[in-house]
């Protein structure tokens, strides 16, 4: 029987060593009908340019210009060939059965647009991070992943449909992404899967938590553990995201609170901290949305790089 060809994704950036070891992982893989493709997004001396020799099986784009996670992984889509595509964090490392029961799920739910795995800490491999998420709290905007820092003791080995994927590890069928259309570019970092879940959901497609594939992933790698760059986008994306998403009553409620509330608050905190580079964040997040239109999209632009785009 023959398999379907899995496109396998990674943006990386600025971490060549991690994105090696991924891919080094992926010999671990019991289904062999797959592609990876690597997007550089443009990182400094062209950080992962040397990854070609090393793992010549892989389809290495560099970008002119850091395009953010989703527009990362838009560029890897402009040449994936695959019937299911695997968007998959660069800091994490596969187990053996992973895209095979991914496709298989997907094949057997046609309902089911995203498929998530369960999602364990590299650094403590029994402790879970993700194992499926309750939806967007209407008040705070923010979710609630079950299974979050609980033991792997065999409660999470279940299947089941979920509120919210996980960006880090999602497999989704090629036709569905060109019925939907790719993710948002101008979250650039955070909210971009749940935004795209939502456009998703308005079609009638469901997330579902795969407990029976599992994934390893090295936590906040990329970004740096509570940086004032991770402060600044999940401030101005949360923001966003209710600007986006949300309708009448639900929208002035969130928007609201999100604005006289947890702004003010979480600035003050950082304030009495002397964390100037966070307070500065959370207002620059305010002040962003306060200039920009919530459906615009960024002036650099994955679908405008065609020419510029270097493909080894």
């Amino acid at each position: 029987m023959n398999q379907p060809l899995v496109s396998i994704i990674t943006v990386n950036y600025n971490q060549p060593e991690v994105t090696a070891a991924l891919l080094r992982s992926l010999s671990l893989l019991d289904y062999f009908n797959w592609e990876m493709i690597v997007v550089d997004n443009a990182s400094p001396q062209h950080s992962s340019a040397g990854l070609k020799k090393d793992f010549p099986f892989i389809t290495h784009i560099s970008c002119p210009f850091n395009l953010g996670f989703a527009g990362g992984n838009n560029v890897g889509l402009q040449v994936a060939k695959g019937d299911f595509v695997f968007f998959v964090n660069n800091d994490t490392e596969v187990t053996t059965e992973l895209v095979k029961v991914l496709v298989n799920y997907l094949q057997m739910h046609p309902g089911c647009a995203i498929a998530c795995p369960k999602i364990k800490y590299w650094v403590s491999p029994d402790i879970i991070q993700y194992a499926g998420a309750i939806g967007l709290h209407p008040l705070t905007s923010r979710s609630y992943d079950i299974g979050y820092l609980q033991k792997d003791d065999g409660r999470f080995n279940d299947c089941r449909e979920t509120d919210l994927p996980n960006g880090a590890a999602m497999m989704i069928p090629m036709p569905l992404i060109k019925k939907i259309g790719p993710m948002s570019e101008i979250f650039f970092l955070y909210y971009e899967e749940l935004d795209w879940v939502a456009r998703f959901k308005k079609e009638g497609y469901t997330t579902h938590y795969v407990g029976t594939a599992e994934i390893f992933h090295k936590d906040s790698i990329t970004t740096g553990k509570n940086s004032a760059f991770k402060t600044f986008y999940l401030y101005r994306n949360r923001f966003l995201y209710i600007r986006r998403n949300y309708k009448s009553v639900r929208k002035l409620v969130a928007a609201s609170f999100f604005v006289f509330v947890s702004i003010p608050m979480h600035m003050f905190k950082h304030l009495t901290k002397g964390e100037w580079d966070h307070f500065k964040g959370i207002w620059s997040a305010f002040m962003w949305n306060c200039r920009h239109k919530p459906f615009e999209e960024p002036a650099t632009h994955s679908s405008t790089l065609d020419s510029q785009l270097a493909i080894t």
